[in-house]
């Protein structure tokens, strides 16, 4: 049997270097030239097939066995965020406004760690590897980019399978959860029309901002009030609030409300559409103002096939104990690595990468993300065992 633990503790200095080196050059949606290249050159020194250009940026690789089997995709993401880095370390961002503040970095780097012990076992294998390096994760539709070009076809995986580095967990525990494990995301947008006018003279405007104020209000009743939370595991959050005038002394013709909503269902996404085009039209017409209500669900749930977690689960002790297994890790962000298990059955598992006491317990998307850098071997080991169940036979 092989020792992947021992595998990827081999790497462990070229993980840490490669995951630097991205994360000092950071590129957003449809941006990762330099990123896809680094992985694209690094696929074709392993000898793989090798593919560049799938969903604008995209590059997808295989790693045939020598007799036939199962398909597995593998799909890690590359993209950072417009995120102001305010860390001070020799490895943070060079590039003003942009920051790898997820883990893509550490994605990409483990993808390739994997990718390299992998090839080593290809006359093992029996099988097929499909590595899908994606851009555009946070928002930008990058897995549906992806999937219009091909990435699912010619040959369709099996099964799909992705992971990602966690702070929301310390370092050595895996999230393995079952069902839906991410929520699906919506945003929405909200501008309401009256009568602007001088401050001075309120009772000849039809006023915006206090309408916008009630309906703040009021949408932060619909879950709780209309919804049930718990049942739904539901939140709705305003994100942001900016006025057509910048003036003190002007009341404004138009208030524009902007936030998100998140549920681990398609049904609950529905109705709570459905309560806010209602409430944000009532509340605006109760005081003579319109509403224009613009509403784009970004991404589905994140949902564990049952069968696929308890094989891998299982493959997972090889490399961790099971105590270290958490099978209740949920959260209500988001992944558009839902888009491809919602047509291929799969599993997306938490790697925690959260250690307090080296200070690293900054939440994803805060400018002072960092990572516990011993996840990255535990992340390659992680995915080489669950791959090798599908493909290695014995």
């Amino acid at each position: 049997m092989i020792d992947f633990k021992a595998e990827a503790e081999y790497l462990r200095g070229e993980l840490i270097a490669r995951r630097r080196d991205l994360h000092r050059h950071p590129e957003l949606a449809f941006e990762e030239i330099r990123t896809s290249g680094i992985v694209a050159e690094e696929l074709n020194r392993l000898g793989m097939e090798v593919q560049t250009g799938v969903g604008k940026t995209g590059v997808v690789a295989m790693l045939e066995g020598d007799t036939g089997g199962p398909t597995v995709l593998y799909r890690a993401d590359m993209d950072a965020l417009p995120i102001q880095e305010e860390n001070d370390n020799d490895y943070k961002s060079t590039l003003p406004g942009k920051m790898h503040a997820c883990g893509h970095d550490g994605h990409v780097a483990i993808a390739l760690g994997v990718a390299k012990i992998m090839s080593k076992y290809r006359e093992k294998m029996a099988g097929r590897i499909k590595f899908v390096f994606q851009p555009g994760e946070e928002g930008a539709g990058g897995a549906l980019a992806m999937i219009k070009d091909g990435v699912l076809d010619d040959p369709e995986p099996d099964v799909s399978l992705g992971l990602h580095l966690w702070t929301p967990l310390a370092t050595g525990t895996v999230g393995v959860a079952e069902g839906a494990v991410m929520s699906g995301s919506s945003i929405f947008n909200i501008v309401i029309r009256g009568k602007g006018g001088h401050a001075a003279l309120p009772y000849t405007t039809i006023d915006p901002v206090s309408a916008t104020g009630q309906l703040i209000s009021a949408l932060h009743t619909i879950v709780g009030r209309k919804m049930d939370a718990m049942a739904g595991a539901v939140v709705l959050s305003i994100t942001g609030v900016k006025t057509s005038s910048h003036a003190f002394n002007i009341i404004p013709e138009d208030v524009e409300i902007r936030g998100t909503f998140r549920s681990f269902n398609a049904y609950t996404s529905e109705m709570l559409e459905q309560h806010i085009r209602e409430v944000a039209h009532a509340v605006s017409a109760s005081v003579g103002c319109e509403a224009e209500v613009t509403i784009r669900h970004l991404t589905i749930p994140v949902v564990n096939d049952p069968i696929v977690t308890a094989r891998l689960r299982k493959a997972f002790t090889r490399v961790v104990d099971s105590a270290r297994l958490d099978t209740n890790a949920r959260t209500m962000a988001s992944e558009d690595m839902s888009y491809l298990m919602d047509e291929i059955p799969g599993m997306f598992f938490f790697v925690g990468a959260a250690n307090k006491e080296r200070g690293i317990t900054y939440g994803h998307h805060h400018p002072r993300f960092d990572i516990d850098e011993d996840s990255l071997p535990l992340g390659v080991a992680l995915m080489s065992a669950a791959l090798s169940d599908y493909v290695i036979p014995g």
